[in-house]
This record gives structure tokens, C-alpha cells and sequence, in this order.
């Protein structure tokens, strides 16, 4: 396994992906099945456990390459679209079934059990979940695996935000969590994910990862060499420079989403023992 990514590799000492046939060794290989979300969203976890580390979340209409079922509940596979690695719950994921027409434009949506915003809700998708859309109704559209959602709250899956740090700014207030990416709680990569992705931008999870995906600006700690979408880099964290001095970001020190002037995070982060590793620019 030496010189893989074990988040981004779906390869064990006992089972790997055949597609690492001759790459990595493995007792065995499977070729996968393809699945999807079909829960609001899926806990992605380093081990078979509700007790292990929450490492990511796969959203409602994610595609899963599932290499492995245990009976005990858990999937073993690989996100499509970001390339991470680990379990799910099997009770979350469903065969692949209709591709994805819409996705989740709102910070959340409710799903009726009728086209009437006075019937029952009985979910409720964050930004960015995906689903398949068979018709309209009502200012409601119907979705493939059941429920209304409000045609106000969706949009073509193509669609595109036109500002990273406009999308981001609307997780204000949302509370931290480790490894999350709704807007039931998030953390600082998966805001910085999210944001990029739904301006059509393609973003690894991880900060170290991000850290990868463009080029560095010279910055010496001057607010006026920066520009507003900047991705400023600490060793472990990540948030958007937001311009007028501020940075935004997902952070321990607040629990939450938080703007606040990019010095005093300089400072209260150096304290803490890390400097400003870099600063990307998109």
C-alpha cells in the first residue's frame, strides 16, 4: 500500500478493488456494485461502527461503488464523486437506480408527503443532495423515490452558483462538526467542498488534499495581496478569504460557521501553535 492514499484507495490487505489488480496485493478483488444514497445522508466511517470516526458524508443521490456487505450492516466502498473510502450503512444505500436530474439549491428542504405545504414533511434534504424528478405539481416537483419538494428550494443538476464564497456564506451559523457536510453541521473542508463543487468546481475533501487543486499566492500576512475566494491554508484548516479583511470558515474555536476579521484568526491559530501554511488561488 505504500504510496496510496488510503482515503482514496479502495484496497485492504484482504480485499481491493480488481480495477488495482497488479497495483496493490489483496487476498481478494471485487469488482463493486454501483449504489446510492437513498437516507438524507450517509455517515462515511473508518471502520464498521457507529462508534468510529465520522471521515465524511455522502449526500442523498450520491453514487457508491460497494465493494463489500457485512452482515452486520455496513458497506465498504468508494464515493464517486470525491474518491473517498470507508463504511456506510447499508440501510442508507439502494441499487443505483434513475440518474439525477436536480439537486438542492436551498441551505435545506423539506419533503411533503403531498403538493400541499401543509402535509406531513417526511424528510429533509441539505444543499447539494441529488434526486430524479418525474414531474411537476403544484409548484412541487415529484421525486423519483417518493415526496414534493418546493420548486423554489431545486434546480437542474447542471446548474452552477456564480460565487464560492456567496454559497458559503449562507452555512453561517451552522455548527461545526467533525467530518460533516449539511447543513445539519459541517467542518472546515467540507464548507470549502460543498462551495467549490456547487460552482462547478471539482474539490478533493480534505484540506491537505485542497491544498493540491491550485496554484499558491505570495502572502506574507498582508490582507491586500489576497482576493476574495482566496483559500487560506493552516496546517489541518482551511476557510475562504471573503474580502474587507475577513475570512469564513467552519471552526472549533466557534463551533459553527463563522465570519470574522482574517488577523484575529492569524493570530488566535498562531497562538495555537500553526502559522498560514499558503494561500490557493481558483
Amino acid at each position: 500500500m505504500s504510496g496510496f492514499d488510503k482515503r482514496l484507495t479502495p484496497a485492504r490487505p484482504d480485499l481491493a478493488a480488481s480495477s488495482l489488480r497488479g497495483k496493490i496485493n489483496a487476498a481478494r478483488y471485487a469488482d463493486g456494485v454501483v449504489m446510492q444514497v437513498i437516507d438524507v445522508s450517509a455517515p462515511l466511517r473508518n471502520a464498521p461502527t457507529s462508534e468510529a470516526s465520522l471521515d465524511t458524508e455522502a449526500l442523498h443521490g450520491e453514487r457508491v461503488t460497494v465493494y463489500e456487505e457485512t452482515d452486520e450492516g455496513w458497506c465498504w466502498g468508494q464515493l464517486a464523486r470525491d474518491g473517498y473510502v470507508g463504511w456506510l450503512p447499508s440501510n442508507a444505500l439502494a441499487k443505483e437506480s434513475l440518474a439525477s436530474t436536480h439537486r438542492v439549491k436551498a441551505l435545506r428542504t423539506f419533503v411533503f408527503s403531498k403538493p400541499d405545504i401543509k402535509s406531513p414533511p417526511i424528510a429533509a434534504l441539505s444543499f447539494g443532495s441529488e434526486f430524479s424528478v418525474m414531474r411537476e405539481e403544484g409548484g412541487f416537483a415529484l421525486a423519483a423515490n417518493g415526496g414534493f419538494i418546493a420548486r423554489q428550494h431545486i434546480a437542474p443538476k447542471d446548474y452552477r452558483e456564480s460565487d464560492p464564497v456567496e454559497v458559503a456564506r449562507r452555512f453561517l451559523g451552522t455548527p461545526y462538526l467533525w467530518g460533516g457536510k449539511t447543513s445539519a453541521g459541517l467542518d472546515c473542508s467540507g464548507l470549502v467542498q460543498l462551495a467549490l463543487q456547487s460552482t462547478g468546481i471539482e474539490c478533493p475533501r480534505d484540506s491537505d488534499m485542497q491544498q493540491k487543486i491550485a496554484g499558491a499566492v505570495s502572502f506574507s500576512g498582508d490582507e491586500k495581496t489576497l482576493k476574495r475566494g482566496d483559500l487560506v491554508f493552516w496546517k489541518g484548516h482551511v476557510g475562504f478569504y471573503a474580502g474587507e479583511g475577513k475570512l469564513l470558515h467552519a471552526n472549533a474555536f466557534h463551533m459553527a460557521v463563522a465570519e470574522e476579521l482574517l488577523r484575529y484568526a492569524i493570530e488566535r491559530i498562531r497562538a495555537g501553535g500553526s502559522e498560514v501554511l499558503e494561500v490557493l488561488r481558483l
